[in-house]
């Protein structure tokens, strides 16, 4: 062997050498299809006069459950009046459908809306507003604890 065809042999040989570590990586990349479950505390207090803004909360916290993460919702100030049936049929967010269907969507995945306990009754949300959508009236102390319980808390 010539000292050029060496030089260009060991070169090639360093080359392969250098890839090896990243052949391996994408092969391992491959085979992980799973991700890690998360718990998720979603917080909003639009309400009905911005019905996008209002059904984003609705809208993600269904599609994380639907990724396979467990989800809880926390309605404050404006947003409690959502659980009115009648409010939640008039707000249509631009490009989706109505918010009913979406609270029904959550409602039937078991995700956990609380509305702020306060908030509702100065609001005039009654216990029967929130037993159609499985929700519970919150508190501070609910509050807390949902924050304490999240690895995300995502407000809306």
């Amino acid at each position: 062997m010539r000292v050029g065809e060496f030089h260009m042999a060991r070169r090639s040989f360093l080359r392969q050498m250098c890839a090896l570590p990243f052949i391996g990586a994408a092969a391992s990349l491959g085979q992980t299809n799973s991700h890690k479950q998360l718990n998720i505390m979603m917080k909003s207090a639009w309400g009905s006069d911005d019905p996008t803004k209002a059904a984003f909360p609705f809208l993600h916290g269904f599609a994380l459950a639907e990724a396979g993460h467990s989800v809880q919702i926390f309605l404050l100030g404006e947003a409690v009046s959502l659980m009115r049936a009648s409010v939640a049929a008039a707000v249509v967010p631009v490009g989706w459908p109505p918010l009913g269907e979406a609270l029904r969507k959550v409602a039937d995945k078991k995700v956990q809306i609380y509305a702020c306990g306060a908030c509702s009754r100065a609001r005039g949300i009654v216990q029967t507003d929130l037993d159609q959508w499985g929700a519970k009236f919150g508190s501070p102390t609910i509050f807390v604890s949902l924050v304490e319980w999240a690895d995300r808390v995502i407000t809306e």
